[in-house]
């Protein structure tokens, strides 16, 4: 009959140490993230208005994708990299871009940037300087860094639209 306590005493704790460890969810600071990505992207802007390739390059995961008007989509590092070094060699680039909507997701491993651009570039056609206005949409990825990467980025010429403000409580 001793046996039966300690049998029962090991398999209790045999089975408790088979069971997951309970983890408490990280808490994420939305607001701090909102704010570095808010951060990357001045950086950002700043790589285009002084036509920084690498700068350009270095805001993209590797498996990223970039829409840009008149060109097909670029699913990969090369075909990015070639845009945007074509880009950064134009002598008539400058850029100004703000988010108007960031969402972090309660993970804090995705977020969104909606927002509005102005583009002055090269036009390839008439080979004078351009002005474009439009809308962004990026997704980001945090990286293994803890830093922010974009893995989606579209751009859609266009009236920008930004939104209203909220109606003021009452």
């Amino acid at each position: 009959m001793t046996r039966a306590p300690l049998l029962i005493a090991t398999t209790v704790i045999g089975l408790n140490a088979c069971k997951p460890a309970e983890h408490k969810a990280a808490t994420v600071d939305l607001a701090k993230e909102e704010q570095a990505i808010r951060a990357k992207e001045s950086a950002w802007m700043a790589a285009y208005n002084k036509h920084d390739a690498k700068g350009l390059k270095g805001q993209y995961e590797d498996d990223a994708s970039l829409a840009a008007n008149g060109t097909a989509l670029m699913t990969d590092a090369v075909g990015r990299g070639i845009f945007l070094e074509g880009m950064a060699t134009d002598p008539a680039l400058k850029a100004e871009f703000a988010s108007d909507r960031i969402i972090v997701a309660t993970s804090g491993e995705l977020a969104s940037s909606r927002g509005h651009y102005t583009m002055t570039f090269t036009d390839p056609v008439t080979k004078q300087p351009r002005t474009e206005k439009g809308n962004y949409l990026t997704v980001y990825r945090k990286a293994a860094d803890g830093s922010w990467k974009a893995v989606e980025d579209f751009t859609t010429p266009g009236p920008v639209v930004v939104e209203a403000p909220a109606p003021a409580a009452q």
